[in-house]
C-alpha cells in the first residue's frame, strides 16, 4: 500500500511539463512589480493597477478560450498557450535591452499570461481525465499540488537571490524558458489524440460562453463547492498585499524574514498533498473536502494579531502552514471531484468558467480590501477578510449523495 503508483509515461511527460513551469513561475514570482519599481520607478498605484488589471482582464479575455478550447485537441492547445507564454514574457526583456520597456507593455504581458493560464489549465484538466484512469485522478492530482507546493518552497528564494545578483530581468527569462521546456514536453508524449466530436450547433454560439457557468451552478455539489472556493480564496489574496505592507512597514521586518515566513509553511502544502489520497481512503471523499475545507478558513483571522520580532515570525509561519496544509488536502481532492463530475464534452469550459470567476473574484477584492486598508488599516482589514472567512464554511456542500444523483443525471442526458 505504500509502494509508489505508477500513471504510465505519458503522465510522467506531462507532470514533468508541468514541473518545469511551475518552478520558472516561482522563480519568476514578483519580477513585474520590482521591474516597475527599480525600472520603470511607477508609484504604488501602477504597482497595484499591474496586478489586479492583468489577472481581470486576462479573465474577460480568457472568457470566449474555453469553448475554444473545448473543442480542439488539447495537447496542441496546451503547446500553443506554453509559446504564447513564452513569446510574450520573452519580449520583456528584449524591450529592456533594446530601451524600449514600457509599462503599458507590462501590462499587455500580464494580460496575456493570465488568458494563457486559464485557457491552460483547462485543456490540461481535460486531458488528465482523458489520460488518466478515474481511480487514479486523486493520485495525479496530489502530484500536481505536491509539486506546486514544492516549488513555491524552493522557486523565490532562489529567484530573490538570482534577482540580487543579476536584476530582475534574470527571473523572467528564466520563467519564458520553463514555458517553451514545458511545450517540448507535452509534445514529447506522443501517441495520437482524437479529434473531439461537437455535438449541438456546429459553430461557437453565444450560449456556449455560458455552458461552463451553467454545468457548474446546475450541479447540487459543484455549486456550493464554486461559492465556496471562488469567495475563500479571493478573500485570503486579498488580505497578502496587506500583510506585506503591515510586515515590511509598520512593523520593521527585513524582506529576508518576510519570505521566511511565507516559504517554510509551504513544506505544509506538500504534506498536505501527501495525505490527501489516505485520508480520502479512510474518511471517504465528502468529509475530506467538507473537514479540511472549514479547517483552511480558521487559520487566517489569526495574522491580524502579528506583532514585531520574532513572536511575529512565529506566528505567521504557525498560521500559514495550518493554512496551507489544509488547502494542500483540500486542492487536489477538490480538483479530482471537479474532473469526476463533470462530463467529459464540458470539463475545458466548466474548469475555464471556473478559473475566469476565480480570477475576477481575487482582483476585486483585492481592489476592496486595498481601499478597505486605506480607509481604516491594514490590520483592520486583514482582521475583517479572516472574520468574512470563517463564514465560508457554510458554503459547503451539505450532502453527500447529491452530487452522485447529479452525476447519474447528467450521463442520462448526454
Amino acid at each position: 500500500m505504500t509502494r509508489r503508483r505508477g500513471l504510465g509515461r505519458p503522465f510522467r511527460w506531462l507532470w514533468s511539463a508541468y514541473a518545469v513551469s511551475s518552478y520558472g513561475t516561482w522563480l519568476g514570482f514578483g519580477a513585474f512589480p520590482l521591474i516597475a519599481i527599480l525600472v520603470l520607478h511607477s508609484g504604488p498605484a501602477q504597482v497595484a493597477a499591474l496586478s489586479a488589471a492583468g489577472r481581470a482582464v486576462g479573465a474577460v479575455v480568457a472568457v470566449p478560450l474555453g469553448p475554444w478550447v473545448e473543442f480542439r485537441r488539447k495537447r496542441p492547445v496546451m503547446v500553443a498557450m506554453d509559446l504564447a507564454r513564452f513569446a510574450a514574457l520573452l519580449s520583456v526583456p528584449a524591450a529592456f535591452a533594446l530601451g524600449w520597456l514600457s509599462f503599458a507593455q507590462l501590462l499587455v504581458v500580464s494580460v496575456v499570461v493570465a488568458a494563457a493560464n486559464i485557457a491552460f489549465n483547462a485543456a490540461s484538466g481535460a486531458y488528465l481525465k482523458a489520460l488518466v484512469p478515474p481511480e487514479d485522478l486523486l493520485v495525479a492530482n496530489g502530484r500536481f499540488e505536491s509539486t506546486m507546493w514544492t516549488s513555491t518552497v524552493v522557486g523565490p528564494p532562489l529567484g530573490g537571490a538570482a534577482i540580487g545578483m543579476f536584476g530582475p530581468m534574470t527571473t523572467v527569462v528564466a520563467d519564458a524558458v520553463s514555458y517553451l521546456l514545458s511545450a517540448l514536453g507535452i509534445r514529447a508524449i506522443g501517441g495520437t489524440e482524437p479529434h473531439p466530436v461537437r455535438t449541438g450547433a456546429p459553430r461557437l454560439r453565444a450560449g456556449d460562453l455560458f455552458e461552463g457557468w451553467r454545468s457548474i451552478l446546475t450541479h447540487p455539489g459543484l455549486r456550493p463547492l464554486f461559492f465556496n472556493a471562488i469567495v475563500g480564496n479571493g478573500l485570503i489574496m486579498a488580505s497578502e498585499p496587506l500583510l506585506a505592507v503591515l510586515m515590511l512597514g509598520r512593523l520593521g521586518f527585513t524582506p529576508w524574514q518576510y519570505g521566511l515566513a511565507f516559504a517554510t509553511p509551504c513544506v505544509g502544502g506538500l504534506i498536505g498533498s501527501r495525505l490527501a489520497r489516505p485520508l480520502v481512503t479512510r474518511f471517504g471523499r465528502h468529509k475530506v473536502i467538507v473537514t479540511a475545507g472549514a479547517l483552511r478558513a480558521c487559520w487566517p483571522v489569526g495574522l491580524a494579531f502579528v506583532r514585531p520580532g520574532v513572536p511575529g515570525i512565529v506566528l505567521v509561519i504557525a498560521v500559514q502552514f495550518g493554512l496551507v496544509t489544509c488547502c494542500g488536502v483540500f486542492n487536489p481532492v477538490l480538483a479530482t471531484y471537479r474532473l469526476d463530475q463533470t462530463p467529459a464534452d464540458r470539463v475545458a469550459r466548466t474548469l475555464s468558467a471556473w478559473s475566469v470567476s476565480s480570477s475576477a473574484t481575487i482582483a476585486a477584492l483585492t481592489a476592496v480590501w486595498g481601499l478597505l486598508a486605506t480607509l481604516t488599516s491594514p490590520r483592520t482589514a486583514i482582521a475583517a477578510a479572516g472574520v468574512l472567512l470563517l463564514a465560508t464554511p457554510l458554503l459547503l456542500p451539505r450532502r453527500e449523495n447529491a452530487p452522485q444523483q447529479a452525476r447519474e443525471q447528467a450521463t442520462s442526458l448526454t
